[in-house]
């Protein structure tokens, strides 16, 4: 449902990183059907499911996956310029400065925080404006002051975008922010 936050919990080796891929289209199921915007995106071929990716999801990884050789605003415009989307820059440069990087724009990912390296990857998220955000342990590389703050940033930014949050979390704190926590074990769902 747009807007909603899902949090899926579970043990090391539970299967939650296998189920992120396959709600991203990295994987495909050897059973059964992913469907998104009615679409079943498991049995289109490797093009058609970049495609829907490009079209209807963002990304928000542990270890932030910024590109070393392009500084913050140009990890932003990245997205936005494979997708052939006009007024790159300016989105770039707006949604830094809502994670509070406008000062930072021009900085290479080195010379970035922990904290400030997982903005930028918020900032590169939403900027497709996706129906849909998956996030993989998005404050696992982080302190928990620097994690508090950058998930805070992230709940904000996904109630104001009305985007469906997946966020793979250990931290049960976290999962209870969420309005539906999904729990796995042995790839099973358990509750």
């Amino acid at each position: 449902m747009s807007g909603e936050a899902i949090a899926i919990v579970g043990a090391s080796g539970s299967g939650k990183s296998t189920l992120l891929g396959l709600l991203a289209g990295l994987d495909v199921p050897t059973s059964g059907t992913v469907e998104i915007e009615g679409q079943d995106f498991s049995s289109l071929d490797e093009d058609g499911r970049a495609a829907m990716r490009a079209k209807l999801l963002g990304f928000v990884f542990q270890s932030f996956q910024l590109l070393p050789a392009l500084n913050a605003q140009e990890n932003v415009m990245l997205p936005l310029e494979l997708a052939g989307v006009s007024g790159a820059e300016q989105s770039a440069v707006a949604m830094l400065k809502r994670v509070g990087l406008g000062e930072r724009l021009h900085h290479y990912p080195k010379y970035l925080s922990g904290g400030e390296q997982q903005r930028v990857a918020l900032a590169r998220a939403f900027v497709v404006k996706p129906k849909l955000l998956l996030a993989d342990e998005p404050t696992g590389n982080l302190d928990a002051a620097t994690g508090s703050a950058v998930i805070d940033l992230l709940f904000e930014m996904n109630a104001e975008a009305g985007t469906t949050l997946v966020l793979v979390t250990h931290d049960e704190a976290l999962a209870h922010r969420c309005g539906r926590i999904i729990r796995l074990a042995a790839g099973s769902v358990v509750n």
